[in-house]
């Protein structure tokens, strides 16, 4: 299928927020380390407390800020600030990358691999604008790359492992040069997974997968300070089941790729000049030949392409710094439905789910950040974005919205102000903000897309207006020698908040439907997250850490909305000694009291689980070892929680193990 997609625009966007796992370290160490080399350190590896094989997922799960709604055991579809996909920027190095599947079987975190990657960048409400227009905030991928010059030319690591409950076997291998005027970057990664068991040793049909995925990045030094860098990705995932989902995945595949530009600048207000161009392409086909008891089948195959451009402007005089972006995009996304009767060969009807929709956004932002103290810090941003739409088969949009325009263009501003302080042994901030986002593809041009979870067909309607965000955030901290202590806040007033509400025309298409649902806008919703974090040094070799977070969102009847994470906690215990660590953790939630039976919830009980793992480190010659094994779900409790799709149950115990060799 051929795409013409031309473009032309400018855009410069800011706000940035790193996250990174926390590293334990000997009580009595010494550390005198400059910030910036506290975060190399931290960000070096993508690994959770409890697992050192983790996939991307399993490592965004470890963040308070961030839960998870899922459809299987594959590409869970992460929500920030307890808000969907559609009211975050999720990018990879800046770029923007848009799914292909209607059903959000293929989030954009689906397409790399923990190894791979280097850090992930999570930045809340309006802080995350710098890549675009957001209310719920920003998840940015940040992919390795290797410093030039560095004493060791040659680096890599190669990992293997098997998880006993879906007999999982995953391999993941990496590798680095670094010259004085070339680097490279290579990864590679393969997980094969057949369906897992739940708690009861029942098993979960339709939870098998299997994943491919590879990179490569070169660099070259231009001259002392300049560079030029190309990178790629390409991933594949085959045979996909999804427990929760009427129809599975036969094949989602993508390339990521990007060629920059980085200057540096030893005097003026310049300091850093960073380019790229940048495309990508993806294709989902969705799969119902093995689901027997659908009546009626469906091929509905997705295709998004996008191509885009960003440039970012380090500025740095005395105690004053920003960061100044140029972003742009053009996405095509394309959908199909063609429904067929059990004999596959009478087709009975065609239609375009997502109607050849373009999406274009220009926009210009900017961070400022004034040092006023050596404990006290403002930082004030803004943006302004331009978003375009337009469906070339407007027809399917007509049906339902007669003479809605064919083209449609928005305006998104937005503005955040922050102010830090430090006095003594704590800590505290309080920010505000105000933006705007446009409708997602579905939101606004979605052609009968059914909803398994409540039922229902979805229509989309390109006259929606935008949300507009105000947000309050606030956090106050304590540190001592042995103990710190965290809280943190945010609340956020969406006007126009987007949902679907059932439609007095038209007829469900899809046999399991119950209705047809259009998306229009509640006068307002509310939404107040809520995390309280803290650890202890016990011992000089065991340490501590245990988190809480609560939600609470309405929306202007004050009813609940959906998907709003209950009260839940996580504790662990770490004890290290020598080449020995060992972790045991529980996690849990309260019951689910505060659920939506108008989108289709119900209550879903407490839980908790309990995890514990152990890893010893063998060194030989100028290679290192680290051996793991560890159980989650050690008493094999069955559960399912508020963010399982369809109520599908959660894996059962399982045994893992590990074997990561660096050279």
């Amino acid at each position: 299928m051929k795409k013409e997609i031309g473009f032309a625009f400018l855009f410069l966007a800011f706000g940035k927020s790193i996250y990174a796992q926390k590293h334990y370290e000997q009580a009595d160490s010494v550390k005198v380390i400059k910030e910036l080399k506290v975060r190399a350190l931290a960000n070096r590896k993508i690994e959770s407390d409890l697992k050192m094989a983790v996939s991307v997922d399993e490592f965004l799960a470890s963040s308070d800020q961030i839960s998870f709604i899922k459809r299987g055991a594959y590409a869970w579809e992460p929500l920030l600030n307890n808000m969907s996909t559609e009211r975050s920027s999720i990018t990879i190095d800046g770029m923007h990358i848009f799914g292909a599947c209607t059903d959000k079987m293929d989030p954009v975190t689906s397409y790399v691999e923990s190894n791979n990657l280097s850090t992930i960048t999570i930045a809340s409400g309006q802080k995350g604008s710098l890549h675009g227009a957001t209310v719920a905030g920003s998840i940015d991928l940040k992919r390795k790359s290797t410093p030039f010059g560095l004493e060791k030319k040659w680096e890599g690591a190669y990992q293997s492992g098997f998880e006993f409950n879906n007999k999982q076997f995953f391999n993941l291998g990496n590798l680095s040069y670094s010259g004085d005027r070339f680097v490279a970057d290579a990864s590679i990664a393969l997980r094969k997974a057949e369906n897992y068991k739940d708690g009861n040793n029942s098993t979960v049909n339709h939870s098998q997968y299997t994943k491919f995925n590879t990179s490569l990045g070169l660099a070259y030094k231009v001259s002392p300070l300049s560079s030029v860098r190309v990178d790629a990705i390409y991933d594949q995932a085959n045979n996909v089941g999804f427990p929760a989902l009427p129809m599975d995945l036969w094949l989602s595949r993508a390339i990521i790729t990007s060629a920059s530009y980085k200057q540096l600048f030893e005097e003026g207000l310049v300091k850093v000049w960073d380019s790229k161009v940048y495309f990508n392409a993806v294709e989902h086909y969705m799969d119902d030949t093995k689901r027997p008891e659908n009546l009626v089948h469906m091929d509905m195959p997705g295709w998004s392409t996008t191509y885009g451009l960003l440039s970012k402007v380090h500025l740095k005089s005395g105690n004053y710094s920003a960061d100044v972006q140029l972003n742009a995009y053009d996405n095509l996304s394309i959908a199909e439905m063609t429904m067929y009767p059990q004999d596959r060969s009478k087709k009975t009807m065609f239609a375009y789910t997502w109607p050849w929709v373009t999406t274009r956004y220009v926009g210009l932002s900017m961070d400022n950040n004034w040092q006023l103290s050596e404990d006290s810090q403002v930082s004030l941003g803004g943006s302004l974005g331009s978003h375009y739409n337009r469906s070339k088969y407007v027809e399917f949009n007509w049906i339902f919205y007669p003479g809605t325009p064919q083209e449609k263009t928005r305006f998104l501003p937005s503005v955040h102000a922050n102010y830090s302080r430090q006095v003594n042994m704590f800590d505290f901030s309080v920010g505000a903000a105000y933006g705007h986002r446009a409708p997602s593809v579905s939101e606004g041009y979605g052609y009968y897309i059914y909803n398994s979870f409540d039922r229902y067909d979805y229509i989309g309607n390109p006259d929606l207006k935008n949300e507009i965000s105000y947000e309050a955030n606030a956090s106050v901290g304590v540190k001592l020698d042995r103990l710190g202590i965290q809280a943190k806040a945010n609340y956020f007033h969406i006007q126009n908040y987007i949902v679907g509400k059932i439609l007095s025309l038209g007829s469900p298409m899809n046999y399991q439907s119950v209705g047809v649902k259009g998306y229009t806008s509640l006068d307002y919703a509310k939404i107040f997250n809520l995390s309280l974090k803290a650890n202890y040094d016990i011992l000089t070799h065991l340490h501590w850490n245990g988190t809480v977070t609560y939600a609470r969102a309405t929306d202007n009847k004050n009813g609940n909305l959906p998907f709003i994470r209950p009260l839940s906690y996580q504790t662990g215990l770490h004890f290290m000694e020598g080449n020995f660590g060992l972790q045991a953790s529980v996690n849990g939630d309260f019951s689910h009291q505060d659920y939506s039976p108008e989108y289709g919830e119900h209550l879903t009980a407490a839980f908790n689980i309990v995890n514990i793992s152990g890893d010893y480190k063998l060194r030989f010659k100028k290679y290192e070892a680290v051996l793991q094994i560890g159980v989650e779900n050690l008493l094999n409790k069955y559960y399912t929680t508020y963010a399982d799709w369809g109520n599908i149950p959660r894996m059962g115990r399982n045994i893992f193990t590990s074997l990561k060799v660096n050279f």
